[in-house]
């Protein structure tokens, strides 16, 4: 499948103070995304919308609808809304990546758009827990997802042993790649680099997470167009930004324990996680060696420091070892999360998958800008729903 043309909102506006919804949202994404690819609304054949909380942040549901109340060249074209938490957004394009290879359309748009701004960021944390397992897990922890993903952190300490030095690294990285990409949320603050353990500025969450160890509390959207084969031979003056030549998909139980359980006697922590990414090489019939960049799933810096080693860039447990020797920095081996990431980027819940193959294809029309990786031909995406209940992963490879 091919990537047309795309558009990304920019992460640091706040909506809800700003008087605008999910109608303003969306149809700025989706009108931008269509002038991007230079398709008409009518001419897009399917709508995917990703979406995870618009009712509990907006009260607002059955958003596969709202792309057609917006756009008028909308009206009468079928749309769904998917929801996988944090996956959203990857699991929608997997849906229109199957119509069109189903030959039943030859155009999708994909819309991730997420507003959690609309409440006090005590009361977002807690709906964003509902991606849990809930009354499960976590029931004690004040803030659900850190508290999930310090035990992440802590079952790599008691497998192979963690350097907390290692996630201050990821979140500063992070932070520093966010200052060269003109719509990533955190591209002006003042951070320290690297984050300190200062309990004023970079307050302990949860466990060894510290604030800045934290993806952000984001409003925003991102959209796609995608096209055939069979579209783009009729329409040879069309110039794609990429093309998608490999998917993985798993998803697992809710629990983070019954994956921990299941794993126990496996070197990976995660073997769902990369079986999903080896199914995407499989695919796109790419090794490692081959990809010059990913875009990863970095809600918190432990989740970074398990795609590092789950896309093979290291052994497992050896993560640290791609961090200190400067691989996921942009020149590295590897560049991970030039964008900024999650954590520097923001994250949008239903708009993360989405914006993460966006920015793959960029890197591979070389139109990333100042975040640009040099010469990138093939970029890799790692998404993850919850504590990787669902995992999504893409390769997205240059057009002829």
């Amino acid at each position: 499948m091919w990537i047309l043309g795309g558009y990304q909102s920019d992460f640091a506006c706040n909506y809800h103070r700003d008087g605008r919804g999910f109608s303003e949202l969306t149809a700025e994404v989706v009108e931008s995304t269509l002038r991007d690819a230079c398709v008409d609304a009518r001419d897009i054949g399917v709508v995917h919308v990703a979406n995870a909380f618009g009712e509990l942040f907006a009260h607002q549901g059955h958003l596969g609808a709202m792309p057609a109340t917006v756009v008028d060249g909308l009206w009468d074209t079928p749309a769904t809304r998917h929801e996988a938490a944090c996956a959203s957004g990857s699991v929608a394009a997997l849906a229109a990546i199957a119509d069109l290879r189903s030959g039943a359309y030859r155009t999708a748009l994909v819309v991730g758009v997420e507003l959690e701004k609309t409440v006090p960021g005590d009361t977002a944390t807690s709906i964003l827990g509902a991606a849990a397992w809930t009354g499960h897990e976590g029931r004690d922890a004040k803030f659900m997802w850190p508290h999930m993903f310090n035990a992440v952190a802590d079952e790599y300490d008691r497998r192979y042993g963690l350097d907390e030095s290692h996630l201050r690294a990821i979140a500063d990285l992070n932070f520093t790649n966010a200052r060269a990409n003109p719509l990533a949320q955190t591209r002006d603050w003042s951070v320290p680099s690297p984050p300190t353990a200062d309990d004023t500025s970079n307050p302990v969450v949860d466990g060894r997470l510290r604030r800045l160890d934290c993806s952000q509390l984001t409003d925003g959207g991102a959209g796609l167009v995608l096209v055939s084969d069979a579209w783009l031979r009729d329409n040879p003056a069309a110039r794609p930004l990429g093309r998608i030549d490999g998917w993985g998909h798993r998803t697992v139980g809710l629990g983070l324990r019954q994956k921990l359980d299941h794993s126990a006697g496996n070197p990976y922590v995660f073997p769902h996680v990369r079986s999903a990414v080896q199914d995407a090489f499989g695919r796109a019939r790419v090794t490692l060696d081959e990809v010059d960049g990913f875009e990863v799933h970095d809600c918190f810096t432990p989740s970074e420091y398990l795609a590092i080693d789950h896309i093979g860039l290291t052994e497992p447990g050896q993560s640290w070892k791609a961090i200190e020797h400067g691989e996921i920095a942009i020149g590295g081996r590897l560049p991970v999360n030039p964008s900024g990431g999650l954590i520097g980027g923001g994250h949008p819940v239903g708009a993360s998958g989405v914006r993460m193959l966006l920015d793959a294809a960029r890197q591979v029309s070389d139109t990333a800008g100042d975040y640009q990786v040099e010469g990138a031909k093939t970029f890799g995406t790692l998404n993850f729903g919850g504590s990787t209940a669902t995992t999504v992963s893409f390769v997205v490879g240059s057009t002829p």
